[in-house]
């Protein structure tokens, strides 16, 4: 009987959920031709075809099949590593992380990572980026996510990037050559950075109309119709809305987001949750700021 290993079964499914070579091979830390290779020893082993490679990667009648398999025996080899351990994993890990986050997706990770290592204490602050690298500069936290726009994120290892969007409460939008009202955080945002950068640039005239520390006190603003703001695509909340164009407003480009850790003191339990956080914000909606 054959035994598939499992090095291959995760290369299979990351190249199908991600639509191809050449993004599973960033996520996976391999080159596009080596992911090729591993799909070509996985065909061969089974002596089937699993891609249908001139129609955009879309799986074969076999390719289906062992897929609905390689998910089931992924989860449960993922599940038997984390179980085995979280045994060996206990201590606190002081966390920073970008405001946005507040009600985001991030808690349901933060929970899931708990329930993974029930001995690991979370302590949890929100902070906007800047505050937060400071901090982290100075012995504040084990562990902190700060995001930079593209201008500035060179000087840092990226760990993931995604689109700025526009938000507004969908009818309270700048008209054409009139003034830009702003609600921002306060100095120190990076996207209040962005905004005010390129609305400069493109000679639009702006003001702030409302500045608040607080995801609530913004969302609240915006809602009441004191002016329009910028998030990370997915972190936008569901009572507003996102436009990745806006008339009379530039294109906001991307943000990018950096974990910031110090792996030379870094405790396993501080390691353990910077890998859970860069795996799923890789895979599912990224970041904030």
């Amino acid at each position: 009987m054959k035994n598939i290993p499992t090095d291959l079964l995760r290369t299979f499914v990351t190249v199908i959920d991600n639509g191809g070579f050449t993004a599973a091979g960033q996520i996976l830390g391999r080159t596009q031709p080596a992911i090729s290779l591993q799909i070509k020893r996985l065909e061969d082993m089974l002596d089937t075809s699993l891609l249908q490679r001139d129609n955009n990667m879309l799986v074969t009648e076999q390719g289906a099949i062992l897929l609905a398999y390689a998910r089931q025996m992924l989860a449960m080899n993922d599940a038997a590593i984390t179980r085995l351990q979280s045994q060996q994993v206990s201590g606190k890990v002081r966390l920073g992380i970008p405001a946005d986050f507040e009600i985001s997706y991030l808690p349901r990770l933060l929970s899931q990572f708990s329930a993974s290592y029930p001995d690991v204490s979370l302590e949890i602050n929100c902070d906007i980026s800047d505050k937060l690298q400071l901090d982290f500069q100075h012995g504040h936290y084990d562990l902190a996510l700060a995001t930079y726009t593209e201008s500035d994120s060179h000087k840092h290892s990226t760990s993931f990037s995604e689109p700025i969007a526009w938000v507004s409460n969908g009818y309270d939008v700048p008209e054409a050559g009139a003034v830009v009202h702003l609600v921002t955080y306060p100095h120190g945002c990076r996207y209040r950075q962005r905004m005010t950068t390129l609305l400069n640039e493109a000679g639009i005239t702006w003001r702030i109309a409302y500045s608040s520390s607080s995801l609530l006190g913004i969302t609240a603003a915006i809602q009441a119709g004191l002016g329009v703001s910028a998030m990370a695509a997915s972190t936008v909340p569901d009572q507003l809305v996102k436009h990745h164009q806006l008339d009379n407003c530039p294109d906001l480009g991307n943000i990018d987001a950096v974990f910031l850790l110090d792996p030379s003191t870094a405790s396993p339990a501080c390691l353990r949750l910077q890998e859970h956080l860069q795996q799923h914000l890789q895979n599912g909606p990224n970041l904030s700021a």
